[in-house]
């Protein structure tokens, strides 16, 4: 990447396909017209040849270094977001059983999945926030998970919301722990072994859109019917190396390099959560600085790292605030269509000098229009 083309970036405060590193970008552009020994573009490469499969070997060993994964969980790489996981997860753990699969609702994303989970069997909302708008996740009192659950499902980090549970909910050993994790994942530490599944789509916080993470203990593999089509059974895609079918190739090379970053330049997650918690705290800071004119959707003990959301006095100044701020190269500050407002998305690539710049302009902002 030229000086010129790095020099042109604002601060892309998107919610996904979001921010990349820039080191990572910079990596794959000097690569890109040849992977280095590989005598063509990753692009051009059999997903069967010693390149690639080098490729998504280094992208996974790095990925369970990071995490922590034991060999007793599958990471495979799939196609189709959080929206197939939606129905890939109660085909796989629900159809069939006389089970019900149990929900945690703390935002748009778990109210989705939710109506993909009735197609396949029994299902229970048993916490549902929508009576307070969404603004808050469960205390360990505010639910009851059966012993013979299908699943619990929940999404750790609602980005529309911008709610993010501080823990993994209590969950009991009987029950599969099954979490989306598409917003969150690899912004801090996880204990994978509280997890039967845990899964993310990269275009948030890991990589470009096309590929989505499962991470899966390997005992619930056989859980699928064989009547389910062959590309929805994740022991299908374990037994072939997520190969069963052609992989999204880039794209997971992408993600190998965003893992090697979080390795090797900030330090692993303990380190980029610490990074996380002082750019977002910045930003919330500014909100708080200015009760009234900025008012915060979630409550601040829910309040997400990731995707900070709230609201001005009135839509004049809303629209006012994301045409100043993209003067700043403050850029992609506008809410999700079906609540409005503002919403910030500082993933792991936002550098620190982006949340100061956007919480500087808030104050300069409010002390003009307040």
């Amino acid at each position: 990447m030229s000086v010129n083309a790095a020099a042109q970036r604002a601060f892309n405060f998107s919610a996904g396909p979001a921010a990349l590193p820039l080191p990572v970008l910079q990596q794959v552009q000097e690569e890109f017209l040849c992977l280095p020994g590989a005598g063509a573009s990753l692009l051009e490469l059999s997903h069967r040849g010693k390149p690639f499969v080098g490729v998504i070997e280094e992208a996974e060993a790095t990925l369970r270094s990071l995490l922590g994964v034991s060999d007793d969980y599958a990471v495979l790489f799939l196609q189709g977001g959080a929206a197939l996981q939606f129905s890939m997860i109660p085909a796989n753990l629900l159809r069939g059983t006389e089970a019900t699969a149990q929900y945690l609702l703390t935002g748009s994303w778990g109210k989705k999945a939710i109506v993909e989970g009735e197609k396949e069997g029994f299902v229970e909302a048993i916490y549902d926030a929508k009576a307070s708008n969404y603004d808050r996740v469960p205390s360990a009192g505010d639910f009851t998970v059966r012993d013979d659950a299908a699943y619990l499902y929940y999404c750790s980090n609602e980005t529309i919301q911008g709610v993010q549970y501080p823990d993994e909910p209590e969950c009991p050993d009987t029950v599969p722990l099954v979490s989306d994790a598409s917003s969150d994942f690899l912004c801090r530490p996880l204990t994978i072994n509280k997890y039967g599944l845990i899964y993310a789509c990269a275009q948030k916080n890991a990589g470009p859109a096309g590929v989505t993470v499962v991470v899966m203990r390997r005992d619930l593999l056989d859980r699928g019917s064989e009547s389910l089509p062959g590309y929805l059974q994740y022991r299908n895609h374990a037994a072939g190396g997520s190969m069963w079918n052609t992989p999204p190739t880039f794209a997971i090379y992408v993600l190998g390099k965003v893992a090697r970053w979080l390795a090797d330049d900030i330090g692993g997650l303990a380190a980029m959560e610490k990074q996380n918690k002082e750019k977002s705290k910045l930003v919330y800071d500014a909100i708080d600085a200015n009760a009234g004119f900025y008012n915060g959707h979630a409550l601040p003990e829910c309040r997400s790292l990731m995707n900070v959301t709230f609201t001005l006095p009135n839509d004049d100044l809303q629209n006012r605030f994301i045409d100043e701020a993209a003067e700043h190269s403050l850029v992609s500050l506008k809410g999700h269509r079906s609540v409005g407002g503002i919403r910030a998305s500082i993933y792991n690539a936002m550098p620190r000098e982006g949340a100061e710049t956007l919480a500087n302009f808030m104050k300069d902002f409010a002390a003009k229009n307040g």
